[in-house]
């Protein structure tokens, strides 16, 4: 597989990475989060709106749930996904630096804070909407190099696209704990705990898993962007053949499945 049936990283997020990755995570965040009945939560970042879904039955038809983040095509997914039972969701667009008014019991954001061009801001917002006694529940990865597979994956598109690591990395850019601690208690929180956790994922056919991971960097790499259909096939087996040896690794069978880390922060107001 050279291109996937939709090119749109929406789409390609919630079909492959939401159940690779997300839907395993995302009852472990909100194990650290503990959703109490009848709360009102926030979900910033929520891309298609895995974990807005999952916590609305914990907190019930009392409570509320709002999704916000600053992409309209990962909304236009979420809204079109079957409603969870328990609480209703309100999907907004908007900025993790520009936060709807609460107050809010709990804000979560999985996978978020590393993306956000002032994390600190975006930390600052999240303690400006909390009631007192609220608590935030982030989870970010780990360095890259806790993560053979994207390691390899990520050098490879950045020596082929002639880029930085760190412009195709940025998911991993918030590995330090203590870093997260600090950015946390700059912000306000306090009670801050933060805990290494590790999971396996789990993907159909490792040619699928590279094609899918490239494609996905449209949103956020305009070189690759700015390819042709031909141009990116062309990427997905040149990056295909150089991570191979790694892949191998990690094959079950007819997937690839392979341990990721993160760091689950949970602070209070």
């Amino acid at each position: 597989m050279n291109q996937p049936h939709s090119t749109n990283p929406a789409e390609i997020y919630e079909q492959f990475f939401v159940p690779g990755i997300f839907a395993r995570w995302t009852p472990l965040l909100l194990a650290y989060a503990a959703p109490r009945h009848g709360e009102h939560v926030l979900d910033v970042a929520c891309g298609t709106g895995i974990v807005a879904r999952c916590v609305a039955p914990l907190v019930g038809a009392e409570g509320k749930v709002t999704g916000l983040d600053v992409s309209p095509t990962m909304l236009a997914v979420a809204r079109a996904l079957p409603a969870p039972r328990g609480a209703g969701i309100e999907w907004r667009e908007g900025s993790a630096l520009s936060l709807p008014d609460g107050p809010f019991d709990l804000v979560v954001c999985q996978q978020g804070l590393q993306f956000f061009p002032d994390r600190e801001a975006a930390l600052r917002e999240m303690r400006r909407v909390l009631a007192p006694g609220g608590r935030v529940a982030l989870s970010v990865w780990q360095s890259l190099q806790r993560h053979p597979v994207y390691k390899a994956l990520r050098e490879a598109e950045a020596r082929h696209l002639n880029i930085s690591v760190d412009t195709v990395a940025t998911a991993f850019s918030l590995g330090d704990a203590g870093e997260l601690y600090r950015l946390l208690n700059a912000a306000g929180f306090q009670h801050i705990a933060i805990t290494p956790v590790s999971l396996t994922v789990r993907f159909p056919s490792p040619e699928r898993f590279v094609a899918l991971t490239l494609y996905s960097s449209a949103a956020v790499v305009p070189a690759f962007s700015a390819m042709d259909a031909e141009s990116r096939s062309a990427l997905v087996q040149a990056v295909s053949r150089d991570i191979d040896t790694t892949l191998r690794t990690y094959i079950e069978g007819d997937t690839i499945a392979f341990p990721m880390h993160a760091h689950i922060a949970v602070a209070h107001v």
